[in-house]
């Protein structure tokens, strides 16, 4: 009797176990371009003052570029074709109107893995405030997803290097593409080349009050990066090097990077008596456990083509970095 009660209690478990596992959804893997969202919305909205609403948010011109470049590149889908593997796309923005006025941020909907933000609302007035009024977090729930789908790729090929643990305490996680061009006093010059020119990469460390906040903090770091291209960084030919452009001051924000205070900072650079330029992305990260500040900077040079998904990658590793304590 014991036996037979024994055995009925694990046949109902298992069933019950087997039925939960038959109720999970299935989710195909994800899809798309790094960048490149998926519009879910009427083709009468979009034509009209909800597109530009649409447009004005995810297609604003990305800071720290020489030329216009849109944040997100986007494709339009009306919702009457939205199925199948169209809906498999990484990232989707989705506008349901005749619904009250809500915003949802959801993930693995459709797809594995997959962001998508669905806005809805009566009226057109009432999705468009939706949108603007939720701007910032549309924007960072898109990039964080594609920030960890270009890391996840990265991680695909890594570039072994432990000379960047052994002598600044930190791991990075970059791509075999990469080569290290100057390893000198702590100092790091890595560099990729492209069709072209060449994607780049600086780490160094300073002393912990290097730099101070206040009215003065964008020409404290022209003039670090200014010192830095003289030593580090040379130009084409004798006495040339790379600076900081100076016609366009360089925007300045605070961000985290290894749940540690930064200051990041994009702008233009070109080089002292040469005409060469091109876009940088720099982060001054506050190391109060080592006792210093650690600076890491992607810089690209591609004349005449789009650079956004040359900087976004250079990003995509920086936020990679990992501090030993």
């Amino acid at each position: 009797m014991k036996n037979a009660l024994v055995l009925f209690s694990f046949m109902l478990i298992l069933s019950c176990g087997n039925k939960k596992s038959s109720n999970q959804k299935i989710l195909s893997d994800s899809s798309g371009n790094i960048n490149n969202l998926s519009i879910v919305v009427d083709n009468n909205l979009w034509e009209g003052n909800v597109g530009e609403a649409i447009r004005d948010v995810l297609a604003a011109p990305l800071d720290g570029l020489p030329q216009d470049e849109p944040l997100f590149s986007m494709s339009q889908i009306p919702p009457s074709v939205f199925s199948g593997f169209v809906t498999h796309n990484r990232t989707v923005f989705k506008v349901e109107k005749g619904k009250e006025p809500s915003f949802k941020i959801a993930s693995d909907v459709f797809a594995r893995p997959q962001k998508l933000v669905l806005v809805t609302g009566k009226t057109d007035d009432e999705i468009i405030e939706q949108i603007q009024e939720n701007a910032g977090k549309i924007i960072s729930a898109f990039k964080s997803e594609e920030i960890r789908e270009k890391q996840r790729r990265i991680a695909l090929s890594l570039h072994k290097n432990n000379t960047l643990k052994n002598n600044l305490g930190i791991i990075l996680n970059f791509p075999t593409a990469y080569r290290i061009a100057k390893e000198k006093d702590n100092f790091y010059w890595i560099r990729k080349d492209i069709t072209t020119g060449t994607t780049n990469l600086m780490i160094y460390e300073l002393p912990y009050n290097y730099i101070t906040k206040g009215d003065s903090l964008v020409y404290q770091i022209i003039k670090l990066r200014d010192s830095i291209g003289e030593v580090h960084i040379p130009g084409p030919t004798e006495g040339t090097y790379m600076i900081t452009e100076k016609a366009y001051a360089p925007a300045v924000f605070e961000t985290i990077i290894d749940n540690k205070p930064a200051i990041e900072t994009k702008g233009l650079w070109d080089v002292k008596n040469a005409f060469m330029s091109g876009p940088f992305i720099n982060y001054i990260i506050d190391d109060e456990v080592n006792n210093r500040l650690l600076v890491i900077e992607g810089f690209a040079f591609a004349p005449s083509v789009e650079k956004r998904d040359y900087m976004f990658e250079l990003e995509a590793i920086i936020r990679s970095l990992k501090i030993n304590e």
